[in-house]
């Protein structure tokens, strides 16, 4: 009885070994629990999974790759680091937060997230990119699988709060999005859209 026992563990481990399920594992009821590998321009390939909730590593390795135009873009001020309460709820994962994070392929260290808060059928969505991988397509990869989990998960609604200087950002709401609206707030645009089904 023993040895069939350990010779059951010992499958479970080597599944355990394997990315899609792991993630698949971690994923909470409501949202796509799915690795996806994507094929960007110039031949550049992503693997795309969830993040597990609670992974404040992996929110933080992100964060350290963003220079300080990007920092000041997204979160609209000098930014040097992320405080440890910023970290637990940029990494949580729940019914209502979910969240893509992109690697090369091959590579484990991550180069992008995406992630939404959602309430009831709208949703706040938000990106980041790791500088020397902007401009390849992965930031418009992510959003596009995000905004893919919004609509299987019944998003019909899509907002974000977006630095009126970070240019990238808006270009691809505006490609990505329909019925695009934009509100001004100061220094910030509200992008709001409707869902395409």
């Amino acid at each position: 009885m023993t040895g069939m026992h350990s010779r059951e563990t010992s499958g479970i481990e080597h599944l355990l070994d394997q990315p899609e399920i792991v993630a698949w594992l971690h994923a909470p009821p409501g949202w796509p629990r799915r690795r996806r590998v994507l094929t960007l321009r110039h031949g550049l390939r992503v693997v795309v999974e969830p993040l597990r909730g609670g992974d404040t590593r992996t929110v933080a390795e992100i964060f350290e790759q963003l220079g300080d135009a990007w920092r000041r873009a997204r979160f609209d001020a000098s930014k040097p680091a992320l405080g440890e309460q910023e970290l637990q709820w940029l990494a949580a994962v729940d019914s209502r937060h979910h969240a893509l994070v992109a690697y090369l392929e091959g590579d484990r260290r991550p180069v992008g997230i995406a992630r939404l808060v959602r309430t009831g059928t709208s949703a706040e969505i938000g990106f980041e990119v790791a500088d020397r991988y902007q401009r390849r397509g992965i930031g418009a990869a992510l959003t596009s699988e995000l905004l893919a989990d919004a609509h299987a998960a019944g998003i019909t609604e899509i907002t974000a709060l977006v630095s009126t200087h970070n240019c990238a950002a808006l270009a691809l709401f505006r490609r990505l999005l329909s019925a695009i609206h934009l509100e001004y707030g100061g220094r910030d645009l509200l992008v709001w859209a409707l869902l395409s089904a």
